[in-house]
């Protein structure tokens, strides 16, 4: 996870900076300090969660089930490799019809997510 964020350290300190706002009553230096460790602990806290959902590859196996059928086709093949254009899923579309819609088993994942955040 922390390799992940060193590649992507612009988008890190976009997304968590961890800046000092007057946002509430606690406007003294000791607040802002407690605020600012409590932050960083809550995110080191995540990365360890995260790292475990990472490392026990929880979601290979169904996420590998859920997009299988990619690649049965040769614009599966071409779509989960990126390389597929609009003009091309549109053309496919109009020959094939819609595609069956099957469901995305959102909740599943949630659920398997959520027991990450004991």
């Amino acid at each position: 996870m922390l390799l992940i964020i060193k590649k992507n350290i612009k988008i890190f300190i976009d997304i968590f900076s961890f800046d000092s706002k007057v946002r509430r009553e606690s406007t003294n230096l000791q607040d802002m300090f407690i605020a600012h460790i409590g932050a960083m602990d809550c995110f080191a806290l995540a990365l360890r969660k995260m790292a475990r959902l990472v490392e026990e590859k929880t979601y290979d196996a169904l996420v590998t089930q859920r997009y299988a059928s990619y690649e049965q086709t040769d614009i599966g093949k071409k779509i989960h490799a990126g390389k597929a254009t609009f003009e091309e899923l549109h053309a496919f579309i109009k020959k094939n019809g819609e595609p069956t819609k099957t469901s995305g088993e959102q909740e599943k994942y949630e659920t398997i997510f959520n027991r990450y955040l004991d």
